[in-house]
């Protein structure tokens, strides 16, 4: 059974660090206004304070960082930083550092906002210096920013790649993709291909191994993406490769076969498509969990066909519709789960509606996790392409690395 993608990307938020000079207009020596009281009481000739204050954004600028723009001090430490949003006067919370040499907000910055800082400070001797900075961070129209999965802390299949999502075109693709890493703590190599202008996928040759720990570092605040467009996302995002979960589904035999960590655990009776709608062979991820969806056949091109408002235990296999989820309305006039391929291109289970009840689909999904794959094979249809869904382990991984950035 089929349904448009309903699947949601979290979109990246990324973290307050100080890095200065992560765009073209935001960093420099003497990037603020500054002036030095005569603190000594001395009058003519009084000496200028030592310390000097360095505000990222320069005055007058556009185009500044969301997440690098602060304060740093030498020679001195900071007595006091104040940040606003220039329109409304709203402050900007942030932090002081330890020593004293250097603020930064607590929160990322929003784009296409123009904020003021006015920061003051102190030499050794308490001579006082002050500097301050009116500026504009970039646009929404001037950056691009990546929806990612899987999620930070999150743990997941043995067959989930990264997947970048991008809201812009980027014709730089080297840029991009050399700015975001994501190694393994199994060693695995990893590597990146492109699906068109938007999309960025990472995988090694084979599948995760069960329990490694992978990391994506993204530092793509400033880079150009793409003509005038920058990045704005700065942050490592860590995620768990779980047990090892792969389920092969012989469509010959209308049966589904669930290994876990090399170990057949259950063999399950399936309906797969039927001759006129076939399932698509091939390595698919899961990348949803749904415990009840609405299935409507409008809504990928087949007419009035089905529109069942409670499909239990539905777990995406593609972007195009395949699902492997409970099937409660199967005619008792067929044979038996097993013997007949009736779905529209989904594999069901047996289930009851409602969802409750010790049911072999219930089971596949209590005992499934995002990322795990779902091999299809011996079906009538083609390889599902490695783009519908998270499914690039259907290409080869000679032709997966030419399509690469790097």
């Amino acid at each position: 059974m089929t349904t448009p993608d309903t699947a949601t990307r979290r979109t990246l938020v990324a973290g307050a660090a100080l890095v200065v000079g992560a765009l073209a207009l935001t960093a420099c020596t003497g990037s603020a206004k500054a002036s030095n009281d005569d603190k000594d009481g001395n009058g003519a000739g009084a000496k200028n304070s030592a310390a000097r204050i360095v505000i990222s954004a320069k005055d007058g600028s556009t185009g500044a960082s969301i997440n690098s723009t602060g304060v740093k001090v030498s020679d001195g430490k900071l007595t006091e930083v104040r940040m606003t949003v220039a329109d409304t006067g709203q402050a900007v919370p942030g932090t002081v550092s330890a020593d004293g040499g250097s603020w930064k907000p607590k929160e990322q910055l929003e784009r296409g906002t123009k904020y003021e800082i006015a920061a003051t400070a102190k030499d050794a001797d308490g001579r006082s210096v002050a500097a301050d900075s009116a500026f504009t961070t970039v646009t929404t129209a001037d950056s691009f920013i990546g929806t990612y999965t899987p999620d930070d802390g999150t743990t997941v299949g043995v067959g989930m790649p990264v997947s970048f999502r991008f809201d812009k075109a980027i014709s730089d693709r080297k840029a991009v993709q050399s700015h975001i890493t994501v190694t393994s703590s199994s060693g695995q190599k990893v590597a990146g291909h492109w699906f068109g202008e938007q999309r960025l996928d990472f995988r090694p040759e084979e599948y995760w191994k069960a329990g490694s720990k992978v990391t994506m570092k993204i530092d793509l605040d400033g880079v150009e993406g793409a003509n005038g467009v920058y990045g704005v996302q700065q942050k490592t995002v860590t995620f768990t490769i779980g047990r090892s979960q792969v389920s092969t589904v012989d469509a010959a035999t209308q049966t589904m076969t669930v290994v876990r960590d090399g170990r057949t655990v259950r063999t399950i009776p399936i309906s797969a498509g039927s001759p006129e709608f076939t399932t698509y062979n091939g390595q698919m991820v899961i990348s949803e969990k749904l415990a009840e969806t609405r299935m409507d056949s409008r809504t990928v091109d087949l007419a009035d066909a089905y529109d069942i408002p409670d499909v239990p235990h539905a777990m995406r296999l593609t972007t195009s519709g395949t699902f492997i989820h409970g099937n409660y309305w199967y005619k008792q006039s067929n044979p038996p789960f097993g013997r007949y391929g009736s779905s529209h291109g989904c594999v069901g289970l047996q289930d009851v509606q409602g969802g409750r009840g010790d049911t072999p689909a219930k089971w596949f999904y209590d005992n499934s996790a995002l990322g795990d794959v779902v091999i299809v094979k011996n079906s009538a249809d083609s390889t599902v392409a490695p783009d519908n869904g998270l499914n690039g382990w259907n290409m080869a991984w000679s032709e997966w690395t030419a399509g690469s950035g790097d």
